[in-house]
């Protein structure tokens, strides 16, 4: 009788205690992240990031995680083209092939990505040993995926699912000749539908969106679409886990709740934001910083452990104790790694034999930056206006603040600053307006607002636009005539209807040249030799 006793005393007691016995599974994941490469395969000119460099930081990154028994995944923002002549000029085989080198395991489709016919972005997809994601890019007649959506990876047994997303305003600023046959759904709604679908499927530890949809802060994106912060939002809470961010071009640090930290600067602590219970990450632009994010899943719990943005070789200027500042590395020096460096510089000799050379003086800076090209009329604009009319002979012109994708500084100039202002090749086009056509047109493109790619650059053109009405309108100083004829000039993109200008490429008297803007610019600083910017200031 004793012994049936214990036994069922034994019995009980090792089935009351062996659930709560067992020690629940804790797991460790590194996400390593970077965005908006921009075909900053090479360092600049005061050796900051490039790709060798970025290869050494995340090898120690993923050997220090591993060490800690951590799992790594490796994500992109994307946009890896458009912005270096050497590597424009190569339809960034450099880029895709060194993040190939560096070990990345997924990237977000950026808008850029479509900057190029899609012939090269499926060139691109196979020098890429990884997948580009996008879940709301769509075929119009097959109404299927137009690419790979998500990637379910499995690090030492930690499920993870990874969703690329990219912005719907790239069917605004992508070419209408590249992307015409794609289109861009909203990505909370695919998001929310997805999402659902892969965890009936997989049961994911843990859900991720890489995305090229910016980060505004507080949800306010301006005239741009929606953003990160809008779709951690509107789903359901903890849909995501994470947002690994790209297009904004900015380090994503919070100062507080819907607060940006403005005064982050390099090797300075960072915290991202967080919305709906998802953590949201960007690492501005050009691989200046590569992201690490250590987190603790314990119990279906995902924990923030830490968050860093690493620069790569950049310099700030640091207070001396003379009151005086002097140029200093923000970290310890990164020495590139060798075999990387050694790929690349094969291509960076050859983009920069092709450009090298120059073909003109300038006297005083042609201002092309993106905050002020997108804000106010820039004196670059109308240089490249101007280049543009003397090719086809026009009374004005005009350009979207978008196209102009650089400055160019006093001194000589190289056919590699031209094709830093103009990476798109575009071809210049203009077009013989009937007055009352050309009033109804302007009544559109001139009230474009400030902070937009589309915002209107223009020369030998002025207007008044006050209480939403255009009126004073001259052109080449000359009251407008609704009874003449008036040749515009303006470059094929904006006439294709990129950054949503009106399409004229159907409209009577509308021709394409097969000049480009890169060769009209070149041949103004020729002909022009030297160029004096003052000549060019807006009045």
């Amino acid at each position: 009788m004793r012994i049936i006793f214990l036994v069922f005393i034994l019995v009980n007691v090792l089935g009351c205690t062996s659930p709560t016995s067992t020690t629940a599974k804790v797991q460790y994941l590194t996400v390593l992240h970077t965005n908006d490469n921009h075909g900053r395969f090479w360092h600049n000119d005061e050796g900051e990031y490039g790709m060798a460099a970025r290869k050494t930081l995340i090898d120690r990154l993923r050997a220090q995680a591993k060490e800690q028994g951590h799992s790594v995944l490796l994500l992109s923002g994307g946009d890896i083209n458009t912005g270096i002549p050497e590597s424009d000029l190569q339809q960034a085989e450099p880029d895709f092939k060194g993040m190939s080198l560096i070990g990345y395991d997924a990237m977000a489709l950026g808008n850029h990505e479509f900057d190029n016919p899609i012939s090269v972005l499926k060139k691109q997809q196979q020098w890429a040993n990884f997948p580009l994601l996008s879940a709301n890019i769509f075929d119009k007649e097959t109404g299927e995926h137009a690419f790979e959506s998500y990637k379910i990876f499995n690090k030492n047994g930690l499920k993870i699912a990874v969703i690329g997303l990219t912005t719907t305003d790239t069917a605004k600023i992508g070419n209408p000749q590249y992307i015409g046959h794609l289109e861009f759904r909203d990505p909370v709604t695919v998001t929310a539908k997805l999402a659902n679908e892969i965890k009936t499927k997989y049961n994911p530890d843990i859900t991720i969106a890489v995305t090229h949809m910016g980060h505004y802060v507080d949800a306010k994106p301006g005239i741009n679409a929606p953003g990160d912060v809008t779709l951690a939002r509107s789903l359901k809470a903890n849909t995501l886990d994470m947002i690994i961010g790209g297009h904004s071009q900015e380090p994503v640090c919070m100062a507080g709740k819907n607060i940006n930290d403005d005064n982050f600067k390099p090797g300075l602590a960072c915290k991202p934001d967080q919305q709906n219970g998802t953590w949201i990450m960007q690492a501005h632009e050009w691989g200046k910083y590569v992201g690490k994010a250590e987190f603790k899943l314990e119990n279906g719990t995902l924990t923030l452990l830490d968050y860093k943005l690493m620069p790569v070789n950049l310099y700030v200027d640091k207070l001396q104790a003379d009151g005086s500042t002097k140029r200093e590395l923000a970290n310890e020096y990164i020495t590139p790694d060798e075999k990387v460096q050694t790929f690349l510089k094969v291509y960076q000799d050859k983009g920069a034999k092709q450009i090298a050379g120059s073909i003109g003086i300038l006297k005083g800076d042609l201002q092309g930056d993106r905050n002020k090209v997108r804000y106010q009329q820039t004196n670059l604009a109308r240089v490249i206006i101007q280049a543009q009319m003397d090719a086809v002979n026009a009374d004005f012109g005009i350009i979207s603040g978008g196209g102009i994708r650089s400055s160019i500084k006093a001194g000589e100039v190289s056919y590699k600053d031209i094709l830093k202002v103009h990476p798109f090749k575009n071809r210049i086009t203009y077009i013989d307006w009937s007055g009352s056509d050309l009033w109804d047109y302007l009544n559109i493109v001139t009230r474009f607002p400030a902070d937009a790619g589309a915002y209107l650059q223009y020369h030998k053109l002025s207007f008044d636009l006050e209480n939403n009405t255009l009126s004073n309108v001259k052109i080449n100083g000359q009251p407008f005539d609704k009874n003449k004829t008036y040749r515009m000039s303006i470059n094929s993109y904006n006439a294709s209807g990129g950054d949503g200008y009106p399409a004229l490429t159907d409209k009577p008297h509308f021709v394409s040249t097969n000049h480009t803007d890169v060769e009209a610019l070149k041949a103004f600083f020729i002909k022009h030799n030297p160029v004096y910017a003052n000549d060019y200031a807006p009045k």
